[in-house]
């Protein structure tokens, strides 16, 4: 069974789709390079455990 998300944590995450979103609408490549560059490091130090071992 799947773990319902907390509502801040569902309108934190609306907040993210809404910088991608937003990134990719502006049609600035750097922007958008930059962007997806941020979101592929941070996923991979998330399944590094990185933030978890960081918060504990």
């Amino acid at each position: 069974m799947a773990r319902r998300r907390s509502f801040t944590s569902q309108l934190y995450r609306a907040a993210r789709m809404s910088n991608n979103i937003s990134s990719l609408m502006s049609g600035n490549p750097r922007r958008v390079v930059r962007r997806a560059k941020n979101v592929a490091v941070g996923r991979a130090l998330g399944r590094a455990g990185v933030w978890r071992r960081l918060w504990k």
